[in-house]
């Protein structure tokens, strides 16, 4: 299976609530009219878009282009167009650019967004582009967290700076730095441990981690990457909003897709908040997360 049948596969019931909305809300040759728009733009609000990107299509249907009605094609193919404008302009993949290296990745997310499983693909794909990649079990509060991702580094066959559960958290990152510039390591991609409920809490050992990574290289961490879990929906707005403000993150993952009927809600989020969307997921496969590309998301999110 391609990779765009799989990303279509996996927002298949995001497909189904937006792509079937508009195929009863064509117009054939009758004129689309306000009433017909209202429906469009609240059909839009439901799947996830927000409320600006559905103002900004009913505003583009409204022209006269339309005057004399559209088919469900047109209407698709207008959407589509719309959410990848939208989209195109922060559609960025995660490049290494760093130096002198490792470029430092922080990745931070809430508790079960996938955040373990994303680091792994990360690295991954970033040994299949002949980068050498590091990793470190930042997540110290979770004894899991640090197992899950050693079995990850033992598969993809990357070393993992790893402590106890309950160690420092910025004093590890501090010692994986150093290790992997004394590696001449490409990459370093450091876990954080993801508990909101304590904000204040993760929003100090956070700051503290900047600040000890930056002692041995000023421009660390070069990116901090925000998972989310689409199956969330607008909840994912709630987050990158405290995230952005307390770890500033620099670009976003969305994973799950394969699960959700929210995958609109990556609209809403490029909208409201223009950060990089470095990569999707749509499935627990290695293979299962690519560089974001947004004509190809526009297109499977209505199903065209």
């Amino acid at each position: 299976m391609s990779w765009l049948d799989r990303l279509r596969q996996g927002l298949a019931k995001s497909t189904g609530r937006l792509g079937d909305s508009l195929a009863g809300l064509a117009t054939g040759n009758a004129p689309l009219d306000d009433a017909r728009l209202d429906e469009i733009e609240e059909a839009l609000i439901a799947a996830d878009l927000g409320p600006a990107v559905a103002a900004r299509i009913r505003e583009r249907l409204a022209g006269a282009r339309f005057a004399r009605g559209i088919d469900e094609a047109g209407l698709k193919a207008a959407v589509a167009e719309e959410v990848a404008a939208v989209l195109a302009p922060v559609a960025k993949p995660l490049a290494v650019t760093a130096f002198p290296r490792p470029q430092v990745v922080l990745v931070v997310g809430v508790n079960g967004s996938g955040k373990t499983t994303t680091i792994a693909k990360l690295a991954r794909r970033f040994t299949e582009q002949d980068y050498t990649v590091m990793l470190a079990a930042g997540d110290t509060f979770r004894a899991a967290a640090i197992a899950q991702l050693r079995i990850w580094a033992e598969r993809i066959g990357v070393p993992l700076i790893a402590g106890e559960q309950g160690a420092d958290a910025a004093g590890l990152a501090y010692t994986a730095l150093e290790a992997a510039r004394a590696a001449g390591t490409d990459v370093l991609i450091i876990d954080t441990a993801g508990r909101l409920q304590n904000k204040a809490g993760l929003m100090d050992e956070l700051a503290k981690m900047r600040r000890v990574l930056q002692k041995l290289s000023p421009a660390a961490p070069h990116d901090t990457v925000l998972v989310l879990d689409a199956t969330t929906g607008q909840n994912a707005l709630g987050q990158i909003e405290v995230f952005r403000d307390v770890a500033k993150v620099t670009g976003l993952v969305m994973t799950k897709l394969d699960g959700s009927a929210r995958g609109g809600m990556l609209v809403a989020a490029a909208e409201k908040f223009r950060l990089p969307i470095h990569a999707v997921g749509v499935g627990e496969g290695m293979d299962d997360l690519r560089s974001f590309d947004a004509a190809e998301f526009a297109a499977a999110l209505v199903g065209r």
